[in-house]
């Protein structure tokens, strides 16, 4: 069974793939793959892919595919899903699925499971074959993926092959609250999403603590954020660089969605209130500056949350300064790591 180091603050990455200005879903996910290679040599813990769909700027839509080719480009870091989102699917696939890139990549697979559609609900819909339902029965699939997996399952009539026996780690993800008392029911690892939900982050994690039951998976909680972090030398050039994430986001917030593009001089909706206030509650877990700035802000959140390990992304538009955050914001887990 993977264990969890818990003597220090792992922390890994978060990968949409996401689409810059003029290029391709296939330069994105090259993109994709020179930053996983990059976090591999860096000693990252994981680099997981999320699952969206109808999202013309986002190239992860078919995330076990993409899960393959980051694992087949890397030598040691953990890949997986963050997350799946099994409504969308039956848990057999699932399982077939992860076990078979865990019979390809052994010992480097991780699926993180949400309940959330991943797109909107007409495509939810077409995703789901008009059964909308299926978001209600999460825990009862999750079980049924955890049965899949198990080796007691050898006298079920429906076997998942490759899959059955094989261990690869479960996680629940989250927004909400839900997310956190069923992860702690069942005794798994819990991931919230504040890189864009970061209203009940702290009260999710308190839960999840609070009510978490041993398992054969886990024996004590172990919690992970996800945040979103743009680090450069200075915290001027930070801020830049962070206008690109602002800019993105502006777009999800009035639907209106765009290409991450280069900085700008300034947010482009800078003076509409509506949007900045909008924008602000989305990046209220963002870390941006130095390495020092950014450790001071991950020894508030990780006090907060009691988180093991953090996840963040990496929106910085330019190839080489994205590089250059991945390696400060490394410096900074040093420094909290003493």
């Amino acid at each position: 069974m993977y264990l969890y180091r818990m003597n220090k603050i792992n922390y890994s990455a978060l990968e949409l793939a996401t689409i810059t200005k003029n290029k391709t879903a296939g330069d994105a996910i090259a993109r994709a793959t020179v930053g996983a290679q990059y976090i591999d040599e860096l000693g990252f813990t994981r680099m997981w892919l999320a699952e969206h769909h109808n999202m013309e700027h986002i190239a992860s839509s078919a995330t076990s595919v993409l899960i393959g080719h980051i694992a087949g480009h890397t030598k040691n870091i953990r890949v997986g899903s963050g997350g799946i989102m099994l409504p969308n699917h039956a848990p057999l696939v699932i399982a077939e699925q992860f076990g078979t890139l865990e019979a390809i990549y052994p010992g480097r697979i991780d699926l993180g499971l949400g309940r959330a559609p991943g797109t909107d609900q007409i495509t939810a819909m077409a995703l789901r074959r008009n059964n909308l339902n299926t978001a209600f029965y999460f825990k009862d699939d999750v079980l049924a993926l955890q049965q899949f997996f198990s080796k007691n399952n050898y006298t079920s009539k429906v076997r998942a092959f490759p899959g059955e026996g094989q261990d690869v780690p479960i996680w629940i993800l989250g927004s909400s609250t839900d997310s956190a008392f069923l992860a702690a029911e069942l005794g798994l690892p819990y991931a919230f999403a504040a890189h864009f939900a970061p209203r009940m982050l702290e009260t999710a994690a308190e839960i999840y603590h609070a009510h978490f039951k041993p398992s054969e998976q886990l024996q004590e909680p172990y919690f992970m954020a996800c945040v979103n972090i743009v680090a450069a030398d200075t915290d001027e050039e930070a801020q830049h660089l962070a206008t690109s994430l602002f800019n993105l986001f502006s777009g999800i917030v009035t639907n209106r969605r765009m290409p991450l593009a280069p900085p700008t001089e300034r947010p482009i909706y800078e003076g509409i209130q509506e949007i900045e206030q909008a924008v602000d509650n989305m990046m209220d877990s963002t870390l941006i500056g130095t390495p020092q700035t950014i450790a001071e802000g991950l020894k508030v959140l990780i006090k907060n949350t009691k988180a093991q390990e953090i996840m963040f992304t990496n929106y910085i538009y330019d190839d080489e300064k994205r590089l250059r955050g991945f390696k400060l914001a490394t410096e900074a887990f040093e420094i909290i790591n003493g």
